[in-house]
């Protein structure tokens, strides 16, 4: 009798398949540590914390210090932006007074340096007219500041050289608590010369070379963001050749800060600045090397 060829093409798809042995186990791995973003991006063992300042490429930070007229804007804004990206950093304003716009150009708020915090004035502005003060971005800048230190501080009554230990809560705070920086950063042409002024009346007790650079940035929240950027592109350019320097006149002599052994930093500055400017044509720039 004939088989119908249809089951025969059945047959191979109904059969039971041998029984195969089990496959290997997948070889074992160890799973990549995870690690959360630091302030840039990057991991925290990229920049160890160290109370703000943690980023360490090749294990050493110049100090900086900021400076505008009130230390509101401009300072506080590069304040943030250094801290943010891990150097040390102090913020100052030159101005006699901390002066901020109030209801008409004649009727400024005024409070004083050193013994008003930022909380205080964002408190009275906001009793004042909270929507007045938000919608001309002082509130907002004022919220920023809060986070960043405890009030204004102005750069005349800094006793430079002594430690500042009830600061060390402030962003940046770690590096400079000696009360000493390497570069000085102004953010207008007075407040540079007010700084220069400054420290040729002070007599350089220290005995310690600072660089004073001004980064003209006009007195705007938008200006003050784009200066902020620029003021940290610069501290890079200036670290990195510091830090070459210090490598080659060693590690001892660069701390104890004296004049030779940073003669090599300091003869490269202006054309760090020069190169720098290239960049950013519509800041300028002004230099010169001082003492603490």
């Amino acid at each position: 009798m004939a088989s119908d060829p249809r089951l025969a093409r059945l047959t191979p798809r109904t059969a039971t398949p041998p029984n195969l042995p089990p496959p290997p186990p997948p070889p074992e791995t160890t799973p990549a540590p995870t690690q959360s973003p630091g302030l840039d991006g990057a991991g925290d063992e990229d920049y160890p914390d160290v109370g703000g300042t943690g980023r360490d490429e090749g294990g050493f930070k110049l100090k900086f210090c900021t400076v505008c007229a009130s230390n509101q804007n401009r300072s506080m804004e590069a304040h943030l932006r250094l801290s943010a990206s891990h150097y040390p950093v102090l913020s100052f304003g030159t101005g006699s007074l901390v002066r901020l716009p109030g209801p008409s150009i004649t009727q400024p708020n005024v409070y004083a340096f050193n013994t008003t915090s930022y909380s205080t004035i964002y408190s009275e502005l906001s009793s004042k007219d909270a929507r007045l003060y938000r919608a001309n971005g002082l509130l907002t800048m004022l919220e920023r500041n809060k986070a960043v230190k405890w009030g204004p501080e102005r750069w005349q009554d800094w006793p430079i050289g002594r430690p500042r230990l009830e600061h060390i809560s402030d962003k940046g705070s770690a590096g400079v608590e000696g009360g000493v920086v390497d570069v000085v950063i102004t953010c207008e042409e007075r407040c540079w010369d007010a700084v220069v002024d400054d420290l040729m009346s002070r007599g350089a007790p220290l005995n310690r070379p600072v660089h004073v650079i001004n980064v003209d940035i006009k007195d705007n929240h938008e200006e003050a963001l784009v200066g902020g950027n620029a003021i940290v592109d610069l501290a890079d350019c200036l670290n990195r050749a510091a830090r070459e320097e210090r490598e080659g006149t060693g590690v001892d002599r660069w701390n104890e800060g004296l004049g030779k052994a940073r003669a090599g930093f300091d003869e490269r500055v202006p054309d760090i600045i020069a190169e720098w400017q290239g960049r950013w044509p519509h800041l300028p720039a002004l230099w010169t090397l001082a003492w603490f």
